[in-house]
């Protein structure tokens, strides 16, 4: 790894070096270990955080040039791409169903379920998660274990610039339909957002459960169940409401965390 992370480092410094049969051939080994799940973009540092993979998100960057279009054909569907699909699901233990897409350079974890939705190049999606129906994990996001992302869902790309954190659901989150995570932003594990919550790294995030409220900001702490709301903000034209996120309480030890997200906001008194 040290020899790659080394040879990679030269070449995002020189660009030239990519027509070097031998430095091309390391970015592809790089890309083959993301694939199979043997790098990350991103892993748990061990103390409650993530470490980001500089020198790989710059392998993905430069992988592109080195690609040239070719077409793609799917059954009946034509694609026009750089980058393959991912294949041999049956031996990976993955349910794909039609017509979901994930492109090389991801790793889908065994017992995975793909509905038809999108996993970009560079993400992780551990086990036991489902991709549900047009929900789409962007290029990098690390999507962990017994995750729902529900329809609609969108989980954004962060692949420049290099070190920067990409999105990241830990395990056992419940992302209802259409919650948009994108520039970076993490969840922590077991929580749960009602549908239509929308987290970017400015997004106010207010925990709205105790007797005075507490503002987040990029990161939903664990075990949080959250609903969009909106605030007061002042303007020259006038007053008027933005857009945030309300933390409405924490998920009970009691609930199973294969609970639906409609039995989760009721233990709030959250109409769904």
């Amino acid at each position: 790894m040290q020899t790659l992370q080394h040879t990679i480092e030269s070449a995002w410094n020189d660009r030239s070096l990519l027509a070097d049969t031998a430095v091309a051939a390391a970015v592809y080994e790089v890309l083959e270990l993301l694939d199979k799940g043997q790098a990350r973009v991103a892993e748990p540092d061990g103390e409650g955080g993530w470490k980001v993979n500089e020198w790989i998100k710059k392998a993905v960057v430069m992988y592109f040039p080195l690609q040239q279009m070719q077409v793609i054909e799917v059954g009946p569907f034509e694609f026009h791409d750089k980058i393959p699909l991912k294949r041999n699901y049956a031996a990976l233990g993955v349910r794909v169903v039609p017509p979901a897409v994930a492109r090389y350079g991801s790793f889908i974890e065994r017992g995975v379920i793909l509905m038809p939705g999108y996993v970009n190049i560079g993400a992780w999606v551990g086990s036991g998660t489902m991709v549900d129906t047009w929900a789409t994990v962007g290029s990098c996001a690390q999507i962990g274990r017994n995750v729902h992302l529900s329809g609609g869902v969108g989980i954004g790309g962060v692949l420049e610039p290099p070190q920067a954190a990409p999105t990241i659901i830990e395990d056992d989150c419940f992302i209802g339909s259409r919650c948009i995570v994108v520039e970076g932003a993490r969840i922590e594990r077991e929580a749960v957002l009602g549908a239509n919550v929308v987290i970017t790294q400015s997004t106010r995030i207010i925990d709205v459960s105790g007797a005075e409220p507490v503002t987040y900001r990029g990161r939903v702490p664990a075990a949080s169940v959250v609903i969009p709301g909106s605030y007061t903000k002042k303007f020259p034209a006038g007053e008027y409401q933005v857009p945030c996120a309300l933390i409405i309480g924490k998920r009970q030890e009691s609930t199973d965390k294969k609970v639906s997200l409609n039995e989760a906001l009721r233990e709030y008194n959250v109409a769904v």
